[in-house]
Order: C-alpha cells, then structure tokens, then sequence
C-alpha cells in the first residue's frame, strides 16, 4: 500500500502557500499551483508558433509536402505501438493528439497557419486538446480519491473495496494505514471482522494486524502491521525504574513490541483523572501470569510509601516466597486469607476518614508524610491476591466487589489473580468493579472475553492465541495506559529469584512501615489473626519465620501509643483473656501446675562427666561477611572455574557466618555489579574478571 497523498488536502495547500506565497507573493504561488498544467498549453502553443518558419520556408515544395505527411502519419503511428503497455483511454488519447496537431501543422507550413479554416481551427483545437489532458490529469490523482488503484487491488482482494489510503507512515518493523473507508458502505466492524484475511493476505500472524478507530469518525480507521515479531526473545528485568521514589510513579513491568516501556499506575491522579487501579490479572497454566505478577510486586518493593498485603491460599510461599520477607502481611492459608479480607473492609473506611481529616480527597504522595499536626503519614496500600479463584470458591462470588468499589478513594489498590475469570467463579458485577485487565495467554477467545472488552479484541488483540506456548507475552488494559496501546502485545520482564532477593535486601532501609490507622482497624477486625501474623526474616538473620509477637495487642512495628495518637480510641487488648499470655488456652492438654506452689525438697544430687567446651562460633559482621564473599570469588577464579553458584559458596559457608538467603542475595548484589552474569542454567553464574566488570 504506497503513501499517496490528495492534491485538495488543505494542510498541504496551506504549507504549499506559506512556502510560496509568502515568500514571492501571490503570483509566484499561483505559478506553482499551475506548473504540472502548463506543459499541454506550452505544446500547443509552440506548434503554433513553428508553423510560421516552416510555411516561410517549405511553402510551394512537394517533396516538403510529401515528407510532412509521411511524418505525421509515422509519428502517430509510432505513438499508438509506445502506448501499448498504458491503458486503453491513454494509448487513445495520445494517438487521436499527436494526429490532429501532426495534420494541422502540415497544412499550415503548406498552405499558411491562416489560409481558409486553419486559424479557426488553430484556436479551437489547441486549447480544446490542452485542456482534455488537464482534465485527464485532475481526474487521475482526484476522481477516485487519493487512493485509488495504489494498493494494487490489495483492499478489495480482503473485503474493503472502494476503502482509500490517506496516509501512511513505515518504519523498520511497523507500518500504519489510515483508511478512509466508502462512507454509508463499510464501518471500522467490517475492518476487524477481516483482521484474519488481511494477515493471510500479508502472510503475517494474526497478532501482527491491529484496528484503531478515529474518534472523530466513524468512517475511518488506522490498520497497523508488525511483520516481525521482536519479543520473541526473553527480556531480563533492567532494574528498577524509580528505586526509592513515589509509589506515584509508574511501575515498569516489560516492553511493548516496539521497544516502549510498559507502565502500571497504580494510586489515582486527580489532576489526569485517573482513578486508583483494580487490576485483573489472568492467564492460563504456564502463560507466565505469576512471573508478571512478581516482577510488579518487586518493582513496588523499592519504593518509599506503600506496603504491600498479599495472599496465596493455594501455592503458599512457591509464588511469593522470595519476597516475603518485605511484605506486611503474607496470608498463605485460606483462614489467613478470609481474615485479611475482613481486615481490608474496616480498613477502608479507616483510611478514608483519616484523608477526609486531613483535607485529602484521594492518596497523593504527601499522605504519607508526616502532617502538619505531627500524625504520622499513611503509605499506599497494595493487597495482592494470588489464586483468587481458590479465595472467591471458598467464600463468595461476591467477595471482592465492595472492596474494589471502595478502595479507590482510600488510597488502597486491590489485584486479583486467576487463570480463568469465569462467570461462575468471577461475579458480573466484580468483573466490573475492575477497570483494568493484565491478560497473558489463555486457551479459547471465551475466556480473553473474561477480562478484555470486545473493541480491544476486534482492535485485534488475540491472547487465545499464544495459549501457553508464549510465556510473557500479554495485553494491558489498564487506567493511564493510552486507547491505541490496548491492543499492542507486550512481554513482561522476567525477575530472577537473585534479583528478588536483591531487592528485598537492598531496599529494606527505605521501605515504609505500616500506618497506625491501618493497622488499629486491621486489629480491631480480626484480632491475632492480623496482630500475631508471620514475619518472614530478612535474607541472611535466620531461616525460620516469626510466629510470635512482643505484644498480642499491637503490631511489632508500632507501639501502644501509636494506637491511641491515630484512633483516640485505644481498647486494652491485655484485658482480653484471648491475649493474656497468663491465661491457659481451653485446648491445651496436660496437669494444671499451680506457679505459686513451692518447688519440692532436692533429695539426690547426681553427678555428670563435664561437657567438652564448643569451639568458638565465627562471628563476623556484614561487612567483614562481604569481604569473605569476595575473597572467595577471587578463589574461584584462581582457581580456573568460570561457572559457579550459591551452592559453591555455601560449602565455605564457615568463612561467613551466614545462612543460604544471605548467600543468595551476595550473589545478586555481584550480578548487578557486574562481577557475576547469568547463564542458561538457573542458579549458576559465569564469573566476569573484575577489569571488565569495572
């Protein structure tokens, strides 16, 4: 499809003038426009004027005569045989021209341009035949449109006959169409209902065509091909986009299709008018939906103000796992699971007051700093549901609406994760209450139906198509993310487990703790299940988790008094019986020991061999620990080895005191440094000589 381009489109009759008649005035533009007519006037003219030397000269020789007629016989003839490879009306036109002027200018260099009818006919026939090839020409390039015949037939062989070319742009691996289709004939439906014969046609994957519609017409659309497919090869996560900045900021998780980064918004923007984000995230077994979902949950992990509640009922820590230890509350069993929703219903309204309080109408960055009264800031909050399936079948269809319908305006984003949004796991009125979609690969059209609207699929985006042969790939349909994005496929960045526990490590110092709001409302609603939550250990201090709390009544991250600065309301938990620490639990099993009874006489006194003293345990601190890290590579590479793991450092693991987790994020600060690189094979690492890493 060439780019063609009307001679009565105005933007470029307006340059055309600025360029000319500015410049020269009007004249000069004039002149300009009336160029590509001039030549049948200028040739009519000249045959005019030569007949005039030429009668002066061959008038009253028969020999002249004869040669003269010959050569107007010759030349037309020798203008019908050079026609033969143009159209029949070009090949017609030209001979019936070249004959009248030939014959005409034979009698007038015989007998004189003004004997008998020779001048009437002079000025009656040149300006007719100039004028019959200036209309030819108009009607070329304009009659049909500025499209006509340039396709080569291409638009009627795939059902848009009549359809017109207005401009085209073609890049390395992209080129867009804008088509004007026949008005009252052909609407932007039929264009997507002929995605499949147009890919045929350009023997390109369905996934390559895509349909735009032009807001301000319904008879035109822009037709984008991608012939090559560029994320074809996977894309390692680059880092983060925005370390240490503003849960405000996008949230980088891939790479569309021409290399634009793909960005997730999350908190609302009153001054853009977008509202804060209800993400659906969907995708069959093995489309890499769960690998999307950790590489944006690290990416949250590195900014300033936002914690993050997550739940996976079904997998438990093989999703999450490595970043645990940075998330608040981690609910990885169904009761956990029901009391965080719980939790998030009071927590909302909470929230909500607190912003109402302090004159905010939605979460803006400067919640979460201190306010002008000294109350400490609320972060944003991201509860991330994995398997939501498993959670929606085991409490209600229903479960997740009112959150979705409320949190928006309590600076709480809410992500559920299913492979299948159905009608009978996923309510209407749910499917509804999220405004954006994050599809991977899925097994039938049906279920992209789920969660993408019909225009985005007959814009031509085609997720039942990659199935789970292309983990990664995936729409994003989401709030801040521009119309004619919906339907360009895009690959998600691919997080190593190192890599996440990098970040888990590296941004432990800045990442914001929860609010006293937030966690008084969490307490008050379910109690111990949200007061006494695990606490996963930072990589490196320990390889159990927490189960336990200093104080039944009160988060480890905040104190008693915080409770009462933020509520005014505090409630004495201690005076709970369920959370005395004196009281025994109706379960537990065994004889009542009375704690003020005395301790019995002793009457035998036995006497055991002395224990041999432990070697003394090798104690180092972080940094004499990263000494010995590095001290070992360069062993390693003393050694002659090019590939090595966190297992070849844990075999020396006494020369740094520390347990596998720690090991495991060393390693990832050596590969962000450049000093270790990946390999093919999970979990090793080929060793950079440190000349070249620097």
């Amino acid at each position: 499809m060439p780019h063609t381009t009307s001679t009565h489109d105005p933007r470029q009759q307006r340059q055309e003038f600025e360029a000319h008649g500015e410049g020269g005035g009007i004249g000069e533009y004039l002149l300009h426009r009336a160029k590509p007519h001039l030549p049948p006037w200028l040739a009519g003219a000249g045959t005019g004027l030569a007949s005039l030397p030429a009668h002066y000269f061959w008038s009253g020789q028969p020999g002249v005569t004869a040669g003269l007629t010959l050569a107007s016989v010759a030349l037309t003839g020798l203008t019908w045989w050079a026609g033969r490879s143009t159209t029949q009306q070009r090949r017609l036109h030209s001979a019936v021209t070249v004959a009248a002027a030939s014959t005409w200018f034979t009698a007038a260099a015989i007998a004189g341009p003004a004997a008998g009818p020779l001048g009437e006919l002079y000025f009656i026939g040149a300006p007719a035949l100039a004028l019959s090839w200036n209309i030819r020409q108009i009607l070329r390039k304009n009659v049909d449109g500025p499209a006509a015949n340039a396709d080569g037939g291409f638009l009627e062989k795939v059902g848009l006959a009549k359809t017109q070319v207005l401009r085209s742009e073609v890049g390395p691996n992209k080129a867009s169409f804008d088509l004007q289709l026949p008005r009252g004939e052909l609407t932007p439906d039929d264009v997507s209902k002929n995605i499949t014969r147009i890919a045929g046609a350009l023997d390109v994957p369905k996934t390559a065509i895509r349909i735009q519609e032009n807001p301000d017409s319904a008879s035109r659309v822009m037709l984008t091909v991608v012939p090559l497919d560029l994320l074809k090869n996977t894309v390692p996560c680059p880092g983060p986009s925005a370390p240490g900045e503003s849960i405000s900021f996008p949230v980088v998780v891939g790479i569309y299709e021409d290399g634009t980064p793909v960005t997730l918004w999350f908190p609302g923007d009153p001054d853009a008018a977008r509202n804060a984000m209800m993400l659906l995230l969907m995708g069959m077994t093995g489309s890499g939906k769960s690998e999307g979902g950790l590489t944006a949950l690290a990416e949250v992990l590195t900014r300033k103000d936002v914690i993050v509640w997550a739940s996976d009922p079904s997998k438990a820590e093989q999703t999450l796992g490595p970043l645990l230890p940075a998330i608040d509350w981690a609910a990885l069993d169904m009761p956990s699971t029901k009391a965080m929703i719980e939790a998030l219903k009071a927590v909302i309204p909470a929230r909500t007051a607190w912003m109402a309080k302090y004159g905010y109408k939605q979460w803006v960055p400067a919640c979460a700093e201190v306010q002008a009264d000294g109350s400490p800031g609320m972060p944003y909050l991201l509860a991330w549901f994995e398997e939501a399936a498993k959670t929606i079948r085991e409490t209600d269809d229903d479960v997740f609406t009112g959150i979705a319908q409320e949190a928006r305006s309590a600076g709480v984003s809410l992500v559920i994760s299913m492979q299948r949004a159905s009608g009978n796991q996923v309510s209407t009125d749910t499917r509804a209450s999220f405004g954006s979609s994050w599809v991977h690969g899925v097994r039938s059209e049906q279920d992209a139906r789920f969660a993408l609207d019909d225009e985005v699929l007959d814009a031509g985006a085609a997720p039942h198509v990659w199935k789970d042969k292309k983990p990664g790939y995936s729409y994003l349909v989401a709030n801040g993310i521009p119309d004619d994005r919906w339907a360009t496929p895009l690959r998600d960045y691919l997080t190593g487990v190192d890599y996440l526990h990098w970040v888990v490590l590296t941004f432990a110092s800045i990442r914001a703790r929860i609010d006293p709001v937030t966690a008084g409302a969490a307490a008050r609603a379910v109690d111990r299940a949200f007061t006494a939550r695990t606490r996963y250990p930072m990589p490196g201090t320990t390889n159990e988790p927490e189960t336990t709390v200093r104080h039944a009544h009160a988060p480890a991250t905040y104190d008693e008094d915080d409770y009462e600065d933020a509520e005014g309301e505090y409630e004495d938990y201690e005076r709970r019986p369920q959370f005395r620490h004196d009281v025994q639990d109706e379960d537990d099993e065994g004889e009542f020991i009375d704690a003020s009874e005395e301790l019995p006489e002793v009457e035998h006194v036995v006497q055991f061999a002395t224990r041999p003293p432990d070697a003394p345990a090798v104690k180092l601190t972080t940094a004499q620990a990263r000494a010995a890290m590095e001290e070992l590579l360069e062993e390693f590479e003393d050694e002659g080895r090019d590939i090595v793991g966190p297992a070849d450092f844990m075999e020396h693991c006494d020369r740094h005191g520390r347990g596998r987790s720690w090991v495991s994020g060393q390693v990832a600060t050596f590969v962000m440094a450049g000093r270790l690189a990946e390999t093919n094979e999970v979990g090793r690492y080929r060793i950079v000589p440190d000349s070249i890493a620097a």
